[in-house]
């Protein structure tokens, strides 16, 4: 079982930049498509990207974060980083990392809060 643990949160001024971390312990995360997703307060889960599993290193992109944000694996950490640029106060929420071995996202890590002030 994929255990998956979330770092790298916290609070940034709009404009700056924040990385996320996605470490897995368990099982080699590169055999997994791994998303990122967000929860605003009040709002419902929503995805923001993901990269898919092995090593073409295809990405997908939410269009609200496409050119700010990226996805990337560190093979060699066992983990997938979300590099957050031009940050916005509305990009604020808690960040979670999912892994999917099928076909749907059934692992999840706790989530790491990100708030962007303005």
């Amino acid at each position: 079982q994929v255990r998956l643990v979330e770092s790298g949160g916290g609070v940034v001024q709009a404009g700056g930049s924040l990385r996320l971390s996605c470490a897995a312990s368990g099982q080699t995360l590169s055999t997994y498509a791994v998303g990122w997703f967000r929860q605003a307060p009040g709002k419902e889960r929503e995805f923001i990207a993901s990269t898919v599993s092995g090593s073409v290193g295809t990405t997908y992109y939410a269009d609200f974060v496409k050119g700010r944000f990226t996805v990337s694996r560190d093979n060699a950490k066992n983990s997938v980083a979300l590099q957050m640029n031009s940050l916005k106060p509305e990009d604020t929420g808690v960040y979670y990392c999912a892994a999917k071995g099928g076909s749907k996202y059934d692992l999840w890590g706790q989530g790491t809060q990100v708030t962007v002030s303005s």
